[in-house]
């Protein structure tokens, strides 16, 4: 069952009518500000050698509160400083609007920093496959704190962080909690998954979209970017962007003012071992393609999809397509092996794929092409 997510992102009254930053494909709903407030719980870990009121008095100063007016609406959420030249980052659902191809900037973003002075801001480019948003401020005559960058690869289940933010409004709340797991795929702006996201129990709620979720040295190890709930509050489950995509999405709108990703153009469904014995299949692990995008790069390369159905163990299954064993010689074991494994490609490079066809074994050459926005 896929997961009812709320973008972490208030709306703003200002007067105006709807819900900025938020489109049709998303769970967003209006959250007044003043109405009622979700408790930041805050969990003593010093003892354990995370010191919370550390962390957020060396990061608070690079926390800052944003502010996008849209045509008939308003939005608010969180972000933080990167550099002294005034680079800011954020969700790009924040700063955004609409859905698929046709998402567009706000008219106005405002940035407010801790001692309460407020710039406007330019949207440099935003990566809606990451929801991620790099803006610039001019910084002349202020002081920034940029917040240090840290690694997600090195964070473990049951790490303690910390999320700062402005839930509702309340601007530079902090809330811990600690990494519920990791590796988690969650919705993106587009019809792509987010894979790598961080799972966790520090609370988040509506306004925290875009804030920093801090390790025990206070860097940034990921944005604080949804909820799975089904109240429109935190329920102990909230999900941010890892940095290491944070800091792709960074590279490439400075270079090219959007991101692009590598695009294989399947549909798979893992395997596991009862469901590979069950189809007679020579393997215990692999993509089971359900379906091959027409005229996309696996389609061009011969990949072939489903042509039966199977309900085996509570689950449906697509059956007769190519299993995908490994890319360039890395196995595809977890559901959302075989999407990371693309991801780390740009589009023109050609990859091999160790597939299992009839029972037996063939490797198929695919030259990926660009991920499309809808």
């Amino acid at each position: 069952m896929r997961r009812r997510a709320l973008w972490a992102t208030a709306a703003l009254a200002l007067g105006l009518a709807g819900c900025g930053g938020s489109d049709g494909n998303s769970a967003s709903q209006p959250v007044s500000t003043s109405a009622e407030k979700a408790p930041q719980v805050i969990i003593e870990t010093a003892e354990h050698g995370f010191d919370a009121a550390k962390v957020y008095r060396e990061a608070s100063p690079g926390v800052v509160t944003i502010r996008s007016v849209f045509g008939a609406g308003a939005a608010e959420g969180s972000g933080f400083v990167l550099d002294t030249s005034g680079r800011i980052v954020t969700n790009a659902h924040v700063v955004t609007d609409g859905s698929g191809s046709a998402r567009r900037p706000a008219k106005e973003v405002f940035v407010e920093f801790p001692d309460r002075n407020v710039l406007q801001a330019q949207i440099v480019g935003f990566d809606p496959f990451a929801d991620v948003a790099l803006l610039k401020v001019e910084p002349d005559g202020f002081e920034l704190h940029p917040l240090k960058l840290g690694d997600d690869h090195e964070l473990v289940v049951g790490q303690p962080v910390a999320a700062i933010g402005s839930p509702f409004g309340e601007v530079h709340s902090l809330s811990v909690g600690v990494v519920s797991a990791i590796d988690r795929s969650v919705e993106s702006l587009t019809k792509f998954l987010i894979e790598g996201a961080i799972q966790t129990d520090a609370s988040i709620n509506p306004g925290n979209s875009g804030g920093p979720l801090l390790e025990a040295g206070a860097r940034v190890v990921g944005i604080n970017q949804q909820i799975e709930t089904a109240s429109g509050s935190n329920s102990g489950v909230g999900f941010a962007v890892p940095v290491s995509a944070i800091k792709r999405s960074i590279a490439q709108l400075e270079q090219k003012g959007e991101a692009e990703y590598a695009f294989i153009g399947v549909t798979t469904q893992p395997l596991y071992p009862q469901l590979a014995e069950k189809l007679g299949l020579d393997t215990d692990y692999g993509g089971l393609i359900a379906e091959v995008v027409s005229g996309g790069p696996a389609d061009k390369a011969g990949l072939r999809g489903g042509d039966g159905r199977l309900r085996f163990q509570a689950g449906s299954y697509e059956t007769g397509g190519d299993v995908v064993l490994s890319v360039d010689g890395h196995k595809v074991v977890r559901p959302d092996d075989l999407a990371r494994l693309i991801s780390l490609h740009e589009p023109g490079d050609a990859v091999t794929l160790d597939i299992l066809r009839g029972g037996e074994h063939e490797e198929v050459q695919v030259t990926l092409g660009k991920r499309p926005h809808g």
